[in-house]
């Protein structure tokens, strides 16, 4: 069985934030932009933590700004609502990419790191949902091949994604959890979830739930509800 973490277990970033906002700050020249830590960035919080991975939440209203912050680990994503935000990489012109709700986005700040802002220019909620990887190299872990209706969306040499469709009435055949990884709901609804040798397990998933899984599960997925549901899961390598 899944180890769910609880969907909105919120570690206390603004005890943090406050800590440090008294420590004495490196002096910088005039007119240089203040450069934070991802977890200190503005509106991105630290949803979750374990020795493998630190999970955040983003969202940035319209007219708001994330203002400079650094990257240095690789990053996963998944695009949970989009406008039009506008990046800025330091020194560098800001830029608008076009985004879908559902999209997955790797990127190896590990290889290159990244100082950048985002600025949400829209007119309603840009949100992200996503995770750090602690450590810096892969092989720990192994994902195995998943059987249709998953999708493989995202392979690389640190994560493996499936995206999950279900419409009603639908199931998704046993498969096993070889990695062990995150789940993020895209479009919640009724799930039942059988795990091997134990009870099913109904679920009512919601738009922006997330949980933590363990490896080692055989599982079977079936939409109980009237809703389509649908989940992007990632594997750690």
């Amino acid at each position: 069985m899944r180890n769910a973490i609880g969907r909105r277990q919120f570690l206390c970033g603004c005890c943090a934030v406050l800590g440090a906002a008294v420590l004495p700050r490196p002096a910088k020249a005039a007119g240089d932009p203040e450069i934070v830590p991802i977890e200190f960035a503005s509106f991105h919080d630290q949803t979750f933590s374990n020795e493998y991975l630190q999970f955040m939440n983003v969202t940035i209203p319209p007219g708001q700004i994330a203002a400079y912050h650094r990257h240095t680990r690789d990053f996963a994503q998944v695009y949970m609502a989009v406008s039009d935000a506008e990046g800025t990489p330091l020194g560098g012109k800001p830029a608008i990419t076009p985004r879908k709700v559902g999209e997955v986005l790797f990127t190896n700040y590990t290889k290159q790191p990244v100082v950048h802002q985002v600025a949400n220019v829209g007119t309603s909620d840009f949100r992200i949902m996503g995770f750090e990887l602690l450590d810096s190299q892969p092989g720990r872990f192994s994902p195995l091949p998943r059987p249709e209706p998953y999708v493989s969306v995202m392979d690389n040499h640190r994560v493996q994604a499936w995206r999950l469709i279900l419409k009603p009435g639908e199931v998704a055949p046993a498969m096993q959890q070889a990695a062990p990884g995150v789940r993020i709901v895209v479009q919640g609804g009724m799930l039942v979830e059988g795990v091997q040798g134990k009870p099913e397990h109904k679920l009512n998933l919601k738009y922006g739930d997330f949980a933590w899984q363990n490896a080692g599960p055989v599982r079977t997925m079936r939409n109980a509800g009237t809703s389509t549901v649908e989940l992007v899961e990632f594997e750690l390598k």
